[in-house]
């Protein structure tokens, strides 16, 4: 009796000193897919430079943002010949969140306002924009590896303080999975607009969802972007941003 009790004891410190050691190695692997997994999304998000929250009316979408971060946007300026104006507000230092809406005192646009902005209801993020260098060079690639990014147009605008900024993006009329897949700019020797954004707010992470889950990811990986794409029945973009308000979503 003494001898099984002394086996059976032998034999729970064996089984706990197996569970302590198995329990240590799940955590420890917790531990490293979760550093994994914020490295990535810190990777991500130096690269985004802005996102775009269209809307039917800037002053709509200016409180609506207000509401839920707790930050109300600084006027951008007005894209003479796209019928557009925006305002911005800071994600970070070079980031940025664009309230987009139609400019009610340009005459109409020659095409139509990018981002569905003509027919829009209801304001949603719709795009999003990577920093980038040698535009051209890096179309060309995308394209060879079989994702058609449009091609590298020019923009410009006046800022309030009469501060003119100029830049190169990748077509924002050709959008590539519904707004999953981003676009390029490039500021050249611009101010980035997040200098004189208003301040408060922080993105933390960027996500999206797609009915297409295989295409989109396919894509992202040709252009070497580590975004997170989940199973959705509507094409959606999800950034979490830190701001008065607490962390909150947006979509």
């Amino acid at each position: 009796m003494e001898a099984w009790l002394m086996l059976t004891g032998i034999q729970a410190t064996q089984i706990s000193k197996l569970f302590t050691v198995s329990l240590v190695m799940i955590l420890s692997l917790i531990t490293a897919s979760t550093g994994a997994g914020q490295n990535v999304s810190i990777k991500l998000i130096s690269r985004v430079d802005h996102l775009v929250y269209a809307t039917p009316a800037l002053n709509r979408g200016v409180e609506e943002i207000e509401k839920l971060l707790g930050v109300r946007a600084i006027a951008g300026g007005r894209h003479p010949g796209r019928g557009t104006r925006n305002a911005l507000v800071a994600l970070g230092p070079t980031a940025y969140l664009e309230i987009l809406a139609p400019d009610p005192e340009q005459p109409p646009p020659q095409q139509p306002r990018p981002f569905g902005l003509d027919g829009l209801k209801e304001s949603k993020l719709v795009a999003w924009f990577v920093k980038g260098r040698d535009l051209e060079q890096l179309r060309r690639e995308a394209v060879r590896k079989g994702v058609p990014l449009g091609e590298v147009k020019s923009g410009s605008r006046q800022r309030p303080d009469g501060v003119n900024l100029s830049w190169q993006f990748t077509d924002p009329w050709v959008q590539l999975a519904d707004g999953i897949v981003p676009f390029f700019i490039d500021w050249g020797d611009s101010p980035h607009p997040a200098h004189t954004a208003a301040k408060g707010a922080m993105l933390i992470s960027l996500r999206a969802e797609h009915s297409d889950v295989r295409v989109v990811r396919g894509m992202l990986r040709r252009l070497g972007i580590d975004l997170q794409v989940k199973q959705g029945q509507s094409p959606a973009l999800i950034a979490v941003i830190e701001g008065p308000r607490g962390r909150v979503e947006l979509r």
